[in-house]
C-alpha cells in the first residue's frame, strides 16, 4: 500500500516536471521579453522569469491545478514585477558619487524671491495709506479677508477691493523701478 502511494506520487511529480519543462521551453522567451519590456534590465528580467518557474513548481508540488499554463505564468511574472517596483530601493551617496553625481545647491531662485519680496515690502510703503494697511495685513502678516475685516471693521468685499487696487498700484510701482 505504501509502495503504491509512493509510485503514484512519483508518477505525478514526473508528470508535473514534464508539464513545467514544456512550459519553460514554450514560454521562456516570451516571458523574458515581457519582463525586459516592463523592467528594462535583462539580468533582473531573467531572474524574475526563473523565479516565476520556481513559484509555479512550488504551486504544482502543493497540489495546485493550472488550467492555462501561459496565463498562469504571465500572472505570476506580473506579480513579481509589481513586487519589484514596490521594493524600496535605497541608493548610497557613495555609489552616486562614483557615478559622477555632484550634489550642489542652487539657491538663485530662492534668492530672487527673497529680493523681490523685500522690494515689494519697500514699495508697499509708497502706496497710499488706505492700501498700505490692508496690503501689510494680507501679504506680510498673512491674515485672511475675514480676519482683516474684523480688525478694520470694514466688510470683506471692501477689503478685497482695496487689496485688488493696492496690488494693481504695486504692480505699476514695481514695473517702473
Amino acid at each position: 500500500m505504501l509502495r503504491s502511494r509512493f509510485m503514484i506520487a512519483s508518477k505525478k511529480e514526473a508528470q508535473q516536471q514534464k508539464v513545467l519543462t514544456k512550459a519553460h521551453h514554450d514560454f521562456e522567451k516570451s516571458l523574458n521579453l515581457y519582463a525586459f519590456f516592463k523592467i528594462h534590465n535583462h539580468a533582473l528580467g531573467e531572474d524574475l522569469v526563473q523565479d516565476t518557474f520556481v513559484k509555479t513548481w512550488a504551486y504544482l508540488v502543493k497540489g495546485g491545478k493550472i488550467d492555462l499554463m501561459k496565463a498562469f505564468l504571465f500572472h505570476v511574472l506580473n506579480n513579481l514585477i509589481v513586487d519589484e517596483y514596490r521594493k524600496h530601493k535605497t541608493v548610497s551617496l557613495d555609489v552616486l558619487l562614483e557615478k559622477g553625481f555632484e550634489p550642489s545647491s542652487d539657491d538663485s531662485g530662492r534668492l530672487h524671491n527673497i529680493l523681490d519680496g523685500k522690494a515689494a515690502l519697500f514699495l508697499i510703503q509708497r502706496l497710499p495709506k488706505m492700501y498700505q494697511k490692508v496690503m501689510r495685513m494680507r501679504y506680510v502678516q498673512d491674515l485672511s479677508l475675514k480676519e482683516i475685516s474684523l480688525i478694520t471693521g470694514k466688510s470683506k468685499n471692501t477689503i478685497a477691493v482695496q487689496l485688488h487696487r493696492g496690488l494693481e498700484k504695486l504692480k505699476l510701482l514695481y514695473a517702473s523701478k
